[in-house]
């Protein structure tokens, strides 16, 4: 890679280039690069940092040499596990995203992006990876906020359970304590009944 009047350049020339260009920057207008294998490749990469794949949207050749000398590369959308109906409408989307680049080689053989288009009308895999890891994050947030919530349920179950069994020993103990008492006075009734016969009857 050469840095040219601060615009970035691709090599051809060695294959170990192509992985050391910046994928991650986005494409501006006025980006140079030495090939349109290089602007191809560097966009490729740029897509697949992004979560897209890429198509050839449009290439024109010169009717004076025959030679390339425009090229539109564009969105070609995302794959994933799809039922038939959802990659149908995929296919839609695809057709009408707008997400490109246009190049166009210069009198010095050199490729220029001429025009560039950031924004798709579908979400990207990242953006869908980035939904589910949030989703599999508030999930995991609940379960254990329920967990939680049924530790405090089970050990507040526990503690009604011991309290109510305590309740009704102290039922069973007064109940108990009653029927002594009703048994003794029954038993203290009969003995003064006996006695209350004896003085009546002379005995």
């Amino acid at each position: 890679m050469d840095d040219v009047d601060g615009r970035l350049e691709a090599s051809t020339g060695d294959e170990s280039n192509m992985h050391e260009y910046d994928s991650i920057q986005e494409p501006y207008v006025g980006m140079i690069f030495e090939s349109e294998e290089a602007a191809k490749i560097f966009y490729d990469n740029y897509a697949r940092q992004r979560g897209f794949f890429t198509r050839v949207l449009s290439s024109h050749k010169s009717e004076l040499d025959g030679l390339l000398i425009s090229r539109g590369l564009g969105c070609r959308g995302y794959f994933d596990n799809q039922t038939e109906v959802q990659l149908q409408k995929q296919e839609k989307q695809r057709e009408s995203c707008s997400a490109m680049i246009h190049l166009r080689r210069d009198k010095t053989g050199r490729w220029v992006i001429k025009k560039f288009v950031s924004d798709h009308n579908h979400p990207l895999v990242l953006q869908l990876e980035e939904s589910c890891r949030r989703l599999d994050e508030e999930k995991d947030k609940k379960i254990q906020e329920l967990t939680a919530e049924l530790r405090v349920k089970k050990r507040l179950s526990a503690s009604y359970r011991e309290q109510l069994v305590a309740f009704m020993k102290e039922v069973e103990d007064h109940n108990y304590h009653i029927s002594m008492k009703v048994q003794a006075t029954l038993d203290n009734l009969k003995k003064l009944d006996a006695k209350a016969y004896e003085l009546l009857h002379g005995r």
